[in-house]
């Protein structure tokens, strides 16, 4: 087996990557010195661009625009606001409310926008006032926020699964969002229990709790946001409509809610059509500079060299997942979710497929550990979002958010390791086997 390829890929990449050049731009030029090792100049040149041109040509990636829209409609249209006052509801008789309210209000607001850095931005940034108001340490609310953000990326609509769904040959959309709500759910119970310990520890007082009409009007208000997901994702699990086409109808009720409120301007619809091309754009190229390079991975037979490496330390899928799980925790930090999904799902996949891994359960296990990568230093997303908003350093914020990832870490090796979870919704939908 010829080894250059793979040798000149991977150290192209790297190197890039060291000097300073963003990733969609490494991906393309470490693919295309490593076809130079195969094929002539033109040839090599050629052939990725038409890889690129191939991969972009998808109808399920024209769910991503409409998804990033319809999230950036909601962060500028009241819905935070609502969700916020619904989640005090539920969690504001917990020690340190207010963190607890973050929580919820997160896994609800990501759950509609699929974003965990609009979830940071949004919630994180509503919250804040009232949490400095109550002598919250900064840090602390910096921390639950920024640990908590990231459960939008499991709990469907979720643009990342349909990367996945794209990258691993067309694994069910629907199914992989049914899949993620169980994961996404345990994903916020970690968190909510160090946050709930630590707040203890703290002695943050309670709210008072709300009366009935308080509590009704906050639940009635915050219904139609939350309807998003009745609609969208009904429809698909339903078969009434496809993935990409429930977007489009998710952009056309996260207006229709927000011009209702009376909270967006033409302005706001300005700014949030430059926010959705810009974020397009960034994904676009990365879906299709990553197609190029996972053509030229097979060719180079890297998924053969990696499944040959796992199977050769063990052949139990148990052992495996665990060294997949730790490669993708530490690659996680250096990557974010895109580039991760594109980059390791050819890798990975084949061989977990061979050792009886169901690819929807590794989709899911793949998004979770991706999605801990965020918001992990150095270069974690959703950490410099969450440190922004709360006006702290990355410094400031680790110590705290050492126990709230050390419990997300737990709620991810459960996932692994009970397949059920994953799968046991889209069984029971019918939508796998």
């Amino acid at each position: 087996m010829d080894f250059s390829p793979a040798f000149v890929l991977s150290a192209a990449f790297v190197a890039l990557l060291a000097f300073g050049v963003p990733i969609s731009y490494a991906t393309g030029l470490a693919s295309i010195t490593a076809l130079l090792t195969i094929m002539p100049p033109l040839p090599a040149i050629s052939v990725t661009a038409q890889r690129i041109a191939t991969g972009l040509d998808s109808f399920a990636l024209l769910a991503i625009p409409f998804f990033f829209m319809a999230g950036s409609i909601m962060n500028r249209g009241g819905i935070a606001r609502r969700l916020i006052d619904c989640a005090k509801v539920f969690v504001g008789w917990m020690p340190g409310p207010l963190a607890q309210i973050t929580i919820l209000a997160n896994m609800m607001f990501g759950c509609v926008s699929g974003s965990a850095v609009a979830a940071a931005s949004a919630i994180g940034g509503t919250m804040q006032p009232s949490m400095d108001k109550a002598g919250y340490d900064r840090s602390y609310t910096a921390a639950v926020n920024i640990s908590s953000c990231i459960t939008g990326l499991l709990i469907p609509p979720s643009g990342a699964f349909i990367v996945y769904s794209l990258v691993s040959g067309g694994t069910s959309i629907a199914a992989l969002f049914v899949a993620g709500y169980l994961p996404g759910i345990l994903l916020g119970l970690a968190v909510m229990i160090p946050a709930w310990i630590m707040a203890k520890k703290r002695g943050y007082a309670r709210l008072p709790s709300p009366t009935l009409s308080q509590s009704s009007r906050a639940l009635l208000s915050a219904l139609p946001s939350l309807g998003l997901i009745i609609v969208v994702i009904g429809g698909i699990v339903g078969g009434v409509f496809t993935a990409t086409e429930g977007s489009a109808i998710a952009v056309v009720y996260a207006l229709a809610l927000a011009l209702a409120y009376r909270e967006l301007s033409m302005d706001d619809i300005g700014q949030i059509l430059i926010d959705t091309i810009v974020a397009t754009a960034v994904v676009a190229l990365m879906v299709g500079t990553s197609m190029a390079m996972a053509y030229v991975m097979s060719l180079a037979e890297i998924p053969q060299i990696i499944g040959d490496w796992v199977q050769s330390v063990s052949g139990n899928w148990i052992i495996a997942l665990l060294l997949v799980n730790i490669v993708l925790l530490l690659m996680g930090t250096f990557l974010d979710i895109t580039p991760g999904i594109l980059i390791f799902t050819p890798i990975f996949l084949p061989v977990l497929v061979e050792l009886g891994v169901d690819p929807v359960h590794f989709g899911v296990i793949l998004v979770f550990n991706l999605s801990l990568g965020i918001v992990s230093p150095p270069t974690g997303s959703a950490l410099f979002i969450g440190c922004a908003v709360a006006r702290v350093s990355i410094e400031q914020v680790i110590r705290p958010l050492i126990p709230l990832f050390a419990w997300s870490t737990a709620a991810l090796l459960v996932v692994t390791y009970v397949p059920g979870l994953s799968l046991w919704l889209p069984s029971l939908f019918g939508l796998i086997k």
